[in-house]
């Protein structure tokens, strides 16, 4: 008790210390982990802005949603492109922003709508471009941006929000670049420069070597030679972003002999179901693999084998089965006539949703066809009950063939007859449909395709895979990766120099998830999961890193062999060379010494260093332009081996008459690399740093 009296003031200030930097350290753990979750939900940064995850995957979806409706859809290189186009828009977006508004550059709301509507710019033009007439539909343009605003869904206000804003950055992105290009002046020297290195002529005559010359038994590489030419190449050799590079093996699930021999079976029996059906819309639906919709088609649509036999069978031929890109089909007549090729029609589209239902919808549909039967303009009545683009066009839509629009409305204007008003429902509501004119006459096709692919077992799958499990069973390291791989008398395959957002591999379509694994990884460490990518699982190790920046010896070393193999062939011709021209007094003796031959060339000039029937030789043209007539040159080493020449004259252009025509000459054609040129550099000054491979 004593002790703790004479020590109670020490042991408060001493708990009441341990208890503030508790306090403290809770605080600072918990804003860490909000830094942390703030960092994790980062996809990049330019400079100190940062892009959030949230917002740019919002852009990718929107970008996934416009390149479908083009593609159909999205495979891993196409999901791919999108991320990457995301990404250097929103990047692009970023730094361009920062120019711009420095220098108060803008895009204003007529502006905006006259690129948009009146003088489209070129993504607007793809989008709205009528497929029959080719030319830009503005009144469909026009409707689809006013449907926006009242859209329940929200989709297409967020796909016009994205294409105004990139109509509007790609405006702001051509007016700073107009800036950078009007500041582009070429001066009177440098026309005269350019004009002398296209005009000047030389005639030499030169004694040459290849380096492939010297054999191989001579080339003796040494770790000094690498080291040398590291030294003096160093600038060449600078990662733009960290690669990597692994081996794998992989374990092949294809489809096995008895896999096919099984799916020949069933497509047989599905044939025969085939040939007995009665309803073959609901069959196919039921039985293929591909839920296609059965329509209508001319000569050259469909697939080669049938295309050769269905245009002159009857009603209920079956071909097949016949295997085709790797599917088994089996495909059925379902009827054959003469029809219209193009239609040319008008409708008035009415929205059930808007209408209090698909009856209400009906009775206003079945309502109007009466009037227009009874003679009321149509396209007045298109103007003010139409709930589409083509409504302030009288609900015209021009001429089209067919595949331009959905099968029932399709079936119904090319089977229909000419004057005929119709009323078809579709999804996208109830069509009020007025034949204008048929034009020209051909036989289609309905044709019912069943489509079954052929896929591996789930014994195949298994088998392979316990392949793989074994594989990994055995293997630690890199070692006994490369060991076990041998003894199994497996192909080991490099994916050498991946980057952090490669999606395929030679032989691998969809490797993501192996690239993933790849970046979370150390060098040597063998992959903790089978991977299963197509028809293939995987297995593999990390074999190297190479990171951002200037790349290591060590790291070039297998790169830079065969130029370090020719670095010191170049010495030992470069050696010979010079014996020979000590003590030369003409190139004839030193071609007699090296046991070549003079070689005369003649009106090279300066813009195109090329020796003819060897290669491109700057180094050595430049060395000709800058030498003496009439005299031995020293040994120079080219590109593709050792010289040594004698310049014989040289024969200067005529004088400049029109230097204003040179100079505009050279400004476009300077004026045509800033468009890249410009934003590189603004890219490299702004501090990119990307982290989207964690998230994609």
């Amino acid at each position: 008790m004593g002790f703790l009296r004479n020590r109670a003031g020490v042991i408060i200030v001493v708990a009441i210390g341990v208890a503030i930097v508790a306090f403290l350290l809770s605080d600072a753990i918990r804003s860490g982990q909000g830094f942390i979750a703030d960092s994790q939900s980062e996809v990049g940064e330019v400079g100190s802005e940062s892009i959030s995850y949230k917002e740019f995957n919002e852009r990718v979806e929107q970008n996934s949603q416009q390149f479908k409706q083009q593609m159909g859809s999205l495979n891993a290189q196409m999901t791919a492109y999108v991320v990457e186009n995301t990404w250097n828009q929103t990047v692009s977006g970023i730094i361009l922003k920062k120019e711009t508004d420095k220098l108060g550059i803008t895009v204003g709301e007529s502006e905006l709508f006259d690129l948009l509507f009146d003088n489209p710019s070129q993504q607007v033009q793809q989008i709205f471009t009528n497929q029959q007439t080719g030319q830009f539909d503005r009144a469909t343009a026009l409707g689809s941006r006013k449907s926006a605003d009242t859209d329940p869904s929200g989709q297409l206000k967020s796909q016009w929000v994205a294409l105004e804003e990139s109509v509007h950055q790609q405006r702001v992105n051509e007016k700073y670049i107009n800036l950078v290009k009007n500041g582009i002046y070429v001066n009177s020297l440098d026309a005269k420069d350019d004009y002398t290195n296209k005009n000047k002529l030389v005639n030499f005559e030169y004694v040459y070597k290849d380096y492939a010359s010297v054999p191989d038994a001579e080339v003796k590489v040494t770790d000094a030679d690498y080291k040398e030419y590291y030294e003096q190449n160093k600038y060449k050799f600078k990662n733009v972003t960290e690669t990597r590079s692994f081996e794998y093996v992989a374990f092949d699930a294809a489809p096995s002999k008895q896999d096919t021999l099984d799916a020949k079976v069933k497509i047989d029996k599905i044939a025969e179901g085939l040939r007995a059906s009665t309803n073959d819309s609901l069959f196919v639906a039921i039985n293929a693999d591909t839920k296609a919709p059965i329509v209508y088609q001319k000569r050259g649509q469909l697939d080669p084998a049938l295309d050769s036999v269905m245009f002159s069978a009857g009603k209920g031929f079956v071909y097949g089965p016949y295997f085709s890109n790797g599917t088994y089909k089996v495909a059925k007549l379902i009827d054959s006539r003469v029809s219209p090729d193009s239609v040319k029609a008008r409708h008035i589209l009415i929205n059930p949703a808007t209408e209090g239902g698909m009856d209400k919808a009906m009775a206003k549909a079945d309502s109007l066809k009466k009037l227009i039967i009874g003679g009321a303009d149509f396209g007045k009545l298109a103007a003010q009950y139409g709930t589409d683009g083509s409504k302030d066009k009288g609900g015209d839509l021009g001429t089209f063939s067919r595949g331009a629009m959905i099968p029932a409305f399709e079936d119904a204007v090319f089977n229909g007859s000419v004057g005929q008003t119709l009323i078809v429902p579709t999804q996208f509501g109830i069509h009020v449909i007025n034949i204008q004119s048929q034009i020209g006459s051909s036989r289609v096709v309905k044709v019912a395709v069943v489509d079954k692919g052929l896929i591996p077992s789930s014994t195949t799958e298994q088998v392979a895979y316990q392949k793989a499990q074994s594989f990994l069973s055995n293997v630690s390291d890199l070692k006994s990766f490369e060991e076990t791989a041998q003894k199994q008398g497996l192909n080991k395959m490099v994916g050498a120099d991946v980057t952090p957002l490669q999606s395929s591999l030679p032989g691998l379509d969809d490797a993501r998830s192996l690239v993933r694994w790849v970046y979370k990884s150390e060098k040597g460490d063998i992959s903790n999961e089978i991977f299963d990518i197509g028809d293939k699982y995987v297995v593999a190790v990390l074999t190297a890193v190479k990171p951002e920046g200037t790349l290591s010896l060590e790291d070039v070393k297998t790169q830079i062999e065969p130029d370090v193999k020719r670095a010191v062939q170049a010495k030992v011709l470069k050696a010979n060379f010079e014996k020979a021209v000590s003590g030369a007094s003409s190139l004839a003796q030193v071609a007699q010494k090296t046991g070549t031959q003079v070689t005369p060339v003649e009106n090279v000039v300066f813009a195109n260093p090329v020796i003819p029937g060897v290669a491109q030789e700057n180094k050595v043209i430049g060395s000709i332009f800058g030498s003496q007539p009439n005299k031995v040159s020293k040994v120079i080493e080219g590109d593709r081996g050792v010289y040594v020449y004698t310049v014989k004259s040289f024969t200067s252009p005529a004088p400049i008459t029109n230097m204003l025509k040179i100079k505009g000459q050279m400004e476009q054609a300077i004026t045509q690399q800033v468009d890249a040129s410009v934003f590189e550099v603004l890219r490299k000054k702004a501090n990119v740093k990307d982290f989207r491979a964690k998230f994609y």
